[in-house]
């Protein structure tokens, strides 16, 4: 798994998991969607991303996801 896949995975659970619990406990929960979007917006433009700083140091690679 490379650190794209791997952000973009944590990404997608972190938005199910946050719908899931917006729809089941408290329409609240659906902040946390938002963050999630706002974060991958901003890392999109500026190359910032923390979740890709910490696969980084886990060991996972580099890599371009859509060019294989």
């Amino acid at each position: 798994m490379s650190i794209e896949q791997g952000v973009m995975a944590m990404a997608g659970s972190f938005v199910l998991v946050s719908v899931i619990l917006g729809i089941i406990w408290t329409p609240w929960a659906l902040g946390f969607t938002l963050f999630v979007g706002a974060n991958l917006l901003q890392a999109a433009f500026t190359g910032f991303c923390p979740a890709a700083m910490v696969f980084a140091k886990l060991g996972l690679r580099g890599g371009c996801v859509f060019n294989k």
